[in-house]
C-alpha cells in the first residue's frame, strides 16, 4: 500500500511542477504521468543515493545546497527518461530543473506529512 501512496504523492508533486514552474510541462492524461511517476520514483530510490554518496563532499562544502542541484539532475534525469519512453513530460534547462525539484520536494514533503501514520 505504501508503494501506491508514494507513487500518487510523487504524481501529485510533479503535477504541480508542471502546472507552476516554467520549463516544467507535461501533455498527456493520467496514465503516463503515472508512468512519470513511476520513472521519478525509481531514479530517486536507485540513482539519487548514488549521487548524493559521489558528491558528499561538495553537499558538506555548500551546507547541504548542493543536494539541490542533485534534485535537480534528478528531474531532469526523469525528463530524459521520460522522453525516450514518450511519457510526455519535459523539463527545458537547469534552472527549471532546479526549481521544478524545489517544488517538487516542498509538495511531496507537505503531502507525506498529511498522509503519515
Amino acid at each position: 500500500m505504501t508503494f501506491v501512496v508514494r507513487l500518487l504523492v510523487n504524481a501529485a508533486a510533479l503535477w504541480v511542477a508542471a502546472r507552476i514552474v516554467p520549463g516544467v510541462k507535461f501533455v498527456g492524461g493520467w496514465l503516463p504521468f503515472l508512468g512519470v511517476a513511476l520513472v521519478f520514483g525509481f531514479i530517486n530510490a536507485f540513482l539519487r543515493p548514488i549521487a548524493k554518496f559521489l558528491t558528499f563532499p561538495l553537499i558538506i562544502l555548500t551546507l547541504g545546497l548542493f543536494s539541490l542541484v542533485v534534485n535537480g539532475l534528478m528531474l531532469w534525469l526523469t525528463s530524459v527518461l521520460s522522453g525516450a519512453l514518450d511519457l510526455g513530460f519535459h523539463v527545458r534547462g537547469f534552472w527549471a530543473a532546479f526549481f521544478g525539484a524545489l517544488v517538487v520536494s516542498l509538495v511531496g514533503t507537505l503531502l507525506s506529512m498529511m498522509i503519515a501514520d
